[in-house]
């Protein structure tokens, strides 16, 4: 049987969810997935780089945004690829694993996302807003986000650490959930200021179309994505984030049918990662 040590911090403060919930419950369907099961010993990030090597999977889940522990977690990483440790999911993701430098290539590269710059000469290519809002290139959770108003736009440091991008007037947010390039579900919030309050989301072929090219893009074979979107006015889909380190999952709102397929999507890619 496989082992798993299964990286999450249970004590991480969520707004409007619960990590250690969902971390204890997928945990404990990994031990028992049908397909024979997992080993599965939970562990907390900053002792991951420690004990990975006597496991045959590291596996990376809510372990809460790295920004508290940035070094901890470079050493786990030059660690893990260093000596060969089979991490899921993989650390050659291009979204949020690798901070937010894919917005600004997603966006120069006329992707649907929304516009987004780093640079006081990149500020011609921003639309008109009423509010902008800046974010740091390693952000994560909606830390260190702040709003600023047009004519305040001319103070700001733009010195690549920080992205700045227009506000926008969306009906709605919507996450889209793969494993490796598999869609599994999808989730919305139809309240716009209540981003955690979900719903079960029917996704169209065209919603799906959407997720699917920057799920290609980030070319990860094996591991859990989520694809996160707002609509707009217009009715279009723009990429918010492409969280590909630890998205939460939500599993508590799928009914006991739809978790137990998505355990047994997550334990073959696990499976499929240890035998590549």
């Amino acid at each position: 049987m496989p082992t798993v040590l299964y990286v999450t911090d249970l004590t991480y403060q969520a707004k409007g969810r619960r990590y250690c919930d969902e971390d204890i419950a997928l945990s404990a369907a990994l031990r028992a997935e049908s397909g024979g099961g997992f080993e599965a010993v939970l562990c907390h990030p900053l002792d991951a780089a420690a004990l990975m090597g006597r496991f045959d999977l590291t596996v990376v889940r809510n372990s809460g945004p790295v920004l508290g522990y940035r070094e901890a977690y470079e050493a786990f990483r030059e660690r893990a690829l260093a000596e060969g440790v089979k991490v899921f999911n993989p650390l050659h993701g291009r979204g949020d694993m690798a901070g937010k430098q894919y917005l600004l290539d997603l966006s120069a590269a006329g992707y649907p996302v929304i516009p987004t710059v780093a640079s006081r000469d990149g500020l011609g290519r921003l639309p008109d807003a009423a509010v902008y809002l800046s974010k740091p290139l390693l952000g994560a959770d909606s830390i260190g986000i702040a709003l600023h108003r047009p004519e305040e736009l001319g103070a700001l440091e733009l010195d690549g650490t920080v992205l700045l991008q227009p506000r926008i007037d969306f009906r709605y947010e919507v996450s889209f959930y793969y494993v490796g390039r598999e869609f599994q579900y999808a989730l919305y919030a139809p309240d716009p200021a209540a981003r955690w309050r979900l719903e079960r989301y029917d996704p169209s072929p065209s919603d799906l179309a959407f997720a699917r090219r920057f799920v290609e893009w980030n070319a990860l074979d094996h591991g859990i994505q989520r694809v996160d979107a707002c609509r707009t006015p217009e009715g279009g889909l723009l990429l918010v984030e492409l969280e590909d380190l630890n998205p939460f999952l939500s599993l508590d709102l799928l009914d006991a049918a739809a978790r137990a397929s998505f355990t047994t999507a997550m334990a073959a890619s696990m499976r499929s990662l240890l035998e590549s």
